[in-house]
Order: C-alpha cells, then sequence, then structure tokens
C-alpha cells in the first residue's frame, strides 16, 4: 500500500495512552483502560477517514501488542497474531517481541474488551474450587496447573513464578510449554514423569487450609490423541481460482470509481466559477446535475441498433415534431448516427419540417435501389447521403416519405421490413414517424419493429381520446408489454395552460405506460418551415433532453 502511514498506540492499565502517526504523538486520557482502547481506535479511525482507505496500526495494550486494520467505517481485522511484549511497554513503535499462543479471548473481541468488562469470561477464565488454596487458568486450549503443594510459605523463587508476566497478579503459577505437541504442562512440587509417546493428565486434590502432608500426583497414561481445533474457531479456506463467484477483470474495472465531474457552468454556482477566473468552483447545483445526469442517460451504449416509433392516428398530435426533436437530441449529444425516418404510407410532413438537401430524394427512391446495399462488402454508408437528408449541426439524417403528387407507390409491410433491415446495418437508432393509420401494413410492421413506443398527443381532450384509443388497440393485438414500457409525452398546444385536463391525462396515462412527461409550448414550432433546434428556448430544449433520456432507458 503506497504512502502508507506509520501508525503506533499505546494503552495502559490506569486509562491513559498515545497515538503515532508518522511520529505525531497525540495523547489519550481515559477514566478505565477500556475507554482508553475505544478511543484509540476512534483515533485511528478518524485517520483511515481522512485517507479514505483502510490503515494499519499497532496497538501495544496490557495483553501484547495488537495488528490491526482499522477501516474508515470504524470496522477492525486483525492482520496477525498477537505479540508479547517485552521491554518498555510505553515505548512507541514496536517493541521488541514475540508470537505467543492466542490470548484468552478471540482477537475479534478486542473492541468488545473497549467496553467495561466482567472479571471473568464464560468458558475461558476459572475460579478455583472453595477451599482450594492454588488458582488455574484456561489458555487457549491448553491448561496451566496451579502449585499443589500444602506449604504455606513462600520463596523468592516462587513468588517470582507467581507474577504472570503481563505485570499483573493474578496466582497463575508458569505458562504453558508448546516445545512437545501432546503434552500438557505441570508446575508441581512433586513433579510428574513424562513419557515421550503419552500426555499426562493430571488430577489435583483439594488441600485443607491447615497445613498437611503434600498429596502425591498420580500421573495417569493416557493414548496420545492428535491436537482438535475447538468448535468455536473459524475456519479459512482457500479461494478457488475456479470458482464460479471470483471477481474478474471486468469486476474491477466496474469498481473503478467515476470521472470527475467538471466545474459548475449554469445558475449562480456557475457565474461565480466565471467570475472568479476558476479560483471558486462550487459544485453543480440540483438542475445542473439533472441536465447531466439526462445526458449520461442519452449516450449510454446500446446492444445493438435500435428502433424508436412515435404514434397517435390523429393529426396535429406533434407526432413529427416529437420524431424531429428525438433524433436532434439525440444526434447532439451522441454524435451522430441517428435517423427521423418517415413511414407513412404515402405522404408525410417530417421531410418539410427538416432542413433542405441538395436532392428530393425519398423512401421510395432509397427502395427502388435497395438492392445496391445488399452486398455487405461493397455497401458503404456514404452512399445512403444521396437519399437522405443530413441536419447540420444537430448531427443526424432524415428520411422522407414519398413528396410526389403524381405517385401511386405506397409503402407497405414488405416494403417497410426491406428498409428497415437495411438502415439497422447504417445506424445505430431509427426514430420513425408514423401515419394516421393504425390498419396500413407498414404501420403494423413499424409496431412490431420498435424497441420503445413513444406516444404523442396535445394537451387536448379529442388528441389525448385518440392516443388512449391507440393503447387500447394495441393491447388488444397483443402489444401489452410494449405499451407498459412506452414513453407518454403531453405536449402543450399553446400558452394557455389547462391544469385539471393535464391533471387527467397524468392518471390515465400513467396506469398505462411506463412514464408521463409533458413539454411546453414554444413559439418555434408553429412557423410551419423546418424545424431550427436552436431558436428553441433553454426551457424548452432542457424538457425534450429530459423525455429523450427517458426513452434511452426503455433501450
Amino acid at each position: 500500500m503506497s504512502n502508507e502511514p506509520q501508525i503506533t498506540a499505546i494503552v495502559r492499565t490506569d486509562g491513559t495512552g498515545e497515538v503515532f502517526v508518522d511520529g505525531n504523538r497525540s495523547e489519550v486520557h481515559a477514566s478505565d483502560v477500556a475507554g482508553a482502547r475505544g478511543t484509540v481506535i476512534a483515533r485511528v479511525a478518524d485517520e483511515a477517514a481522512a485517507r479514505d482507505r483502510p490503515v494499519r496500526v499497532e496497538i501495544t495494550d496490557l495483553d501484547g501488542v495488537y495488528l490491526l486494520i482499522v477501516h474508515p467505517d470504524g470496522d477492525v481485522e486483525s492482520e496477525g497474531p498477537v505479540l508479547a511484549v517485552s521491554g518498555n511497554e510505553d515505548a512507541p513503535g514496536q517493541p521488541e517481541a514475540s508470537l505467543i499462543p492466542p490470548p484468552p479471548f478471540e482477537i475479534d473481541e478486542y473492541l468488545d474488551r473497549a467496553e467495561p468488562e466482567p472479571a471473568h469470561r464464560s468458558g475461558r477464565h476459572f475460579e478455583p474450587a472453595p477451599g482450594r488454596r492454588s488458582t488455574f487458568r484456561a489458555y487457549g486450549d491448553d491448561l496451566v496447573l496451579p502449585d499443589t503443594s500444602t506449604d504455606t510459605s513462600t520463596d523468592s523463587s516462587t513468588d517470582s513464578s507467581a507474577d504472570s508476566g503481563d505485570g499483573r497478579d493474578d496466582g497463575f503459577t508458569e505458562t504453558p510449554s508448546y516445545d512437545e505437541p501432546g503434552f500438557a504442562a505441570a508446575s508441581s512440587p512433586v513433579g510428574a514423569a513424562t513419557q515421550p509417546e503419552a500426555s499426562v493428565a493430571v488430577a489435583i486434590e483439594s488441600a485443607p487450609s491447615d497445613p498437611v502432608e503434600p498429596v502425591p500426583v498420580e500421573p495417569v497414561l493416557v493414548d496420545p490423541a492428535p491436537l482438535e481445533t475447538p468448535s468455536d474457531a473459524p475456519t479459512f479456506s482457500p479461494p478457488t481460482a475456479d470458482a464460479a463467484d471470483a471477481p474478474t477483470l471486468d469486476d474491477f474495472l466496474q469498481s473503478r470509481p467515476s470521472a470527475p465531474e467538471g466545474p459548475a457552468k449554469k445558475g449562480w454556482q456557475g457565474v461565480l466559477h466565471r467570475i472568479s477566473g476558476g479560483l471558486i468552483s462550487p459544485r453543480p447545483g440540483k438542475t445542473e446535475q439533472s441536465h447531466r445526469d439526462a445526458i449520461r442517460r442519452v449516450q449510454r451504449s446500446l446492444k445493438g441498433p435500435r428502433t424508436i416509433v412515435v404514434l397517435n392516428p390523429k393529426g396535429g398530435a406533434h407526432k413529427t415534431t416529437a420524431t424531429l426533436l428525438l433524433a436532434a437530441t439525440f444526434g447532439i449529444h451522441r454524435g451522430g448516427s441517428t435517423l427521423a425516418w418517415d413511414n407513412n404510407e404515402t405522404r408525410g410532413t417530417l421531410g418539410w419540417r427538416a432542413q433542405p438537401s441538395r436532392h428530393s430524394n425519398t423512401a421510395v427512391d432509397l427502395l427502388r435501389d435497395v438492392g445496391r446495399f445488399a452486398d455487405v462488402e461493397s455497401a458503404r454508408v456514404g452512399y445512403l447521403d444521396n437519399y437522405v437528408r443530413g441536419q447540420g449541426d444537430a448531427q443526424f439524417d432524415v428520411l422522407a416519405s414519398d413528396e410526389d403528387a403524381a405517385a401511386s407507390s405506397t409503402i407497405d409491410a414488405k416494403a417497410f421490413d426491406s428498409l428497415h433491415s437495411t438502415l439497422s446495418r447504417f445506424y445505430r437508432l431509427l426514430v420513425i414517424d408514423t401515419g394516421n393509420n393504425m390498419r396500413a401494413s407498414n404501420w403494423e410492421a413499424a409496431v412490431e419493429a420498435a424497441d420503445q413506443l413513444v406516444v404523442v398527443t396535445t394537451v387536448n381532450e379529442e388528441t389525448a381520446a385518440s392516443a388512449a384509443w391507440l393503447i387500447d388497440g394495441l393491447r388488444q393485438k397483443g402489444h401489452q408489454d410494449k405499451v407498459s414500457q412506452a414513453v407518454t409525452i403531453l405536449s402543450a398546444p399553446g400558452d394557455a395552460a389547462q391544469p385539471e385536463l393535464s391533471q387527467r391525462l397524468h392518471a390515465h396515462f400513467s396506469a398505462l405506460t411506463r412514464v408521463v412527461l409533458e413539454v411546453p409550448y414554444d413559439p418555434g414550432f408553429q412557423s410551419g418551415g423546418p424545424l431550427n433546434v436552436e431558436v428553441l428556448s433553454p426551457q424548452t430544449r432542457e424538457a425534450w433532453l429530459q423525455v429523450t433520456a427517458a426513452v434511452a432507458d426503455g433501450l
């Protein structure tokens, strides 16, 4: 771990201590050991939070040196065995230490010991039976046996051995020996015979309070048995390389933090950033954050070419306007590869509302020449320029419907499928404007090919009723799933707001489609000529960005 801080800490029996971070010392004062332990862990957790990553710490406590990893949220885990301290326990850094067996409590209980604890823990510390002069303790899985001598006088060596080694006089006579597996060490003045192939079980007899003759300890030889792991001890299994849930490179890359956002550009935050020359850079406000989130949704990666179909069987429902603005918003924020296609069986108005081109070719002309695009080796997207109309900075193309007033040809389902198959090879997104005849075969073919339906209506009783009738028909024809995932757009027909009708439309279409969104009236819609996105108000463009993001969510 690069640039890892050097952190050590000391906890003393009087409740005081120190924390050292890269040589900087801070004192700890508490009423007892438990309080000091808790304060030390809290300070190390603060250091981890400041660095936004886990940190290592060596805590010299009265039980030994604990090697711990402390996380920013305060979680603590052990990083190794407890080390026995030798030398001055108050010295910072890592003292001279040696490995010792686990203490009478699990390492994970270190935090529990940061609270007041009972004098004895169940299953770990034992008190002697009444009338017995010596004590004994369970240490790990072995017993330290007491002095069973009846002699009440002690010499200097006995006093020395009664010290437990950690500064506490708890009556323990000596620490266990771990030199020979299968042995339990006994400290008895009588002594015990040991056999290299057997364990020694020692019976301890009670001694009266008055001096009596020493009670001999009879050694009992038993067959050696392998050491068993306690039932409550944790078991660890190494990870398997071929495990189904093993993390992969993709998981690692997905875990990376998001790229940092740029400075605020809108609202007072953007103004402050500009006038300060970038010296003051507040975070974007909620409105700008919503704007950026919508752009990210529009730019989302797709699994293949996608088809969006805009519907309402009534004229004047703003289908063509919606088709152009959806395609323009996708084109502006995705960088092209978007086509707005007028799928009217005879004549539609999408070509009239689009920016003009050097040619007047339509879907009928492309259908006549579609065979030249059948050869995947020779077909090029550039050849489509002679059939579609580029829309400049909006970065999308338009395929117009038949504009010949004297023509008798129509686009049917077979023609639609042929065009759709070809165009899907060259465009990522197809936004299809439809006619007013729900029974036309090309209309039905478009619905069948749709990945996302968009139902458009003005906030008007008659137009909204036509949209409701459309949805009823789609559901009856087996398109319930597509209807339930559809997006409904309510377009204001003019300046006069109709809140009651708008509320009714929201309630009705929200029960049938995935989302209902409202877009404002804009004078730029009413010119009748080519639609220029740049002349629309910022509020209108933002509303259509949110609509396009909702459509992208369904792709």
